[in-house]
């Protein structure tokens, strides 16, 4: 079994593209759902999502996701279920005061990402690092699941 991505993706407004309502042989699913503007993750009640790297070896699974900006504090991360579910937020605020004017600047900026895990990791042996912006995970896998060596039979 491998790591598979998992994301509720919906669209928006409900189910009004369905044939039945609209009857329009694909027009609103080609032209509308597939435009820029509802396909961004702001319309489908989402937060931009960063990018993930799997390597598979013998005895482990590498995750790498890249989440530039944040510290390690920022980030939670649990296994629920089957599930690696990797969260992080951030916000910041500055104000400036002069005699005649006022400054604010604020930003905030979230990401949540699951993971089901495959029934071969050891989960209480998960180890994860943040460094240079690249949140890393050690997945181990149990012994029955790691690659055996060949082993050649003798033909009696």
């Amino acid at each position: 079994m491998s790591l598979v991505k998992f994301r509720n993706r919906r669209r928006p407004f409900g189910g009004l593209n369905t044939r039945s309502f609209f009857d329009t042989d694909g027009f609103l699913e080609n032209r509308l759902w597939n435009s820029p503007l509802l396909l961004d993750d702001f319309w489908n009640g989402h937060s931009s999502e960063p990018a993930l790297n799997i390597k598979e070896e013998d005895d482990k699974f590498e995750i790498e996701l890249a989440a530039p900006g944040f510290s390690k504090e920022d980030f939670e991360v649990t296994i629920d279920n089957g599930f690696l579910n990797i969260s992080a937020e951030k916000s910041e605020s500055r104000k400036e005061k002069e005699d005649n004017y006022t400054r604010q600047e604020f930003s905030y900026n979230s990401f949540s990402r699951s993971l089901q895990l495959p029934e071969s990791i050891k989960e209480e042996d998960v180890k994860a690092r943040y460094h240079d912006g690249i949140l890393s995970f050690d997945l181990k896998k149990k012994e029955e699941a790691k690659k055996l060596e060949p082993k050649k039979i003798e033909i009696a």
